[in-house]
């Protein structure tokens, strides 16, 4: 059970623009506290859908008790870890969140099973579906599963997918843009480190055949 590689929530956000939902599971230990990095664009809806179950290791299955609670918290990873969602709820549920400015998010899973007992290490499994933009609202609904049959709502969908991309764009033109204003700084401190040595070195070797002048001169040898 423990062989399970466990991915991240996703690798880019374009991906979960271009497909809408992205899903997972993972596992926890009794308290263990486990997190995903997710990097937003500002002003992207996130909408998360959880169902966490609890091992039991006499019938070999996953259950799910009533007393069974999952915490939830997202931080903003870029903001000293601003906190934006402290959410303890049920076993199965979901959670809502908008990026208000764009960067790193950390989303945090922890169960009230196992409590802090040394050998309390009773696993539990998450399923986890992660909505990102309005796409992935309208693809994933948990409470609905119409699918798009008409004109209109195809349409829509459409151009929900176009506003996303348009914002995922705006977000990376940002991010090369700080990029680039930084390496052209490092650039321009390394010329003006160059210049200064250049001046060091050009002085220290005028003062060296200076001194040298005087030194044969005082030698009688020029």
């Amino acid at each position: 059970m423990r062989a399970t590689v466990i991915p991240t929530i996703t690798i880019l956000v374009i991906l979960m623009v271009t497909k809408g939902v992205e899903g997972l599971y993972f596992y926890l230990e009794g308290s263990e506290r486990k997190c995903f990095l997710e990097e937003l664009p500002q002003d992207t809806l996130v909408v998360g859908f959880y169902n966490a179950e609890e091992f039991v290791p006499e019938t070999n299955v996953f259950v799910q008790p009533a007393t069974l609670g999952v915490q939830i918290t997202v931080e903003e990873v870029f903001d000293n870890n601003h906190r934006v969602v402290n959410q303890r709820g049920a076993a199965k549920g979901k959670f809502t969140f908008t990026a208000a400015d764009s960067g790193e998010h950390r989303i945090c899973f922890q169960t009230n099973v196992g409590g802090s007992g040394w050998f309390s290490r009773q696993a539990v499994r998450v399923n986890l579906d992660i909505a990102v933009g309005e796409t992935g609202i309208l693809a994933k609904d948990h409470t609905k599963s119409e699918q798009f049959t008409t004109l209109v709502e195809k349409v829509q969908e459409l151009n929900h997918r176009l506003a996303d991309i348009k914002r995922e764009q705006v977000f990376q033109r940002e991010r090369e843009a700080e990029f680039r204003d930084e390496s052209e700084k490092t650039n321009a401190r390394v010329v003006r480190w160059s210049i200064i040595q250049l001046i060091v070195i050009a002085a220290t070797c005028a003062w060296q055949l200076s001194h040298l002048r005087g030194f044969f001169v005082k030698q009688k040898l020029v």
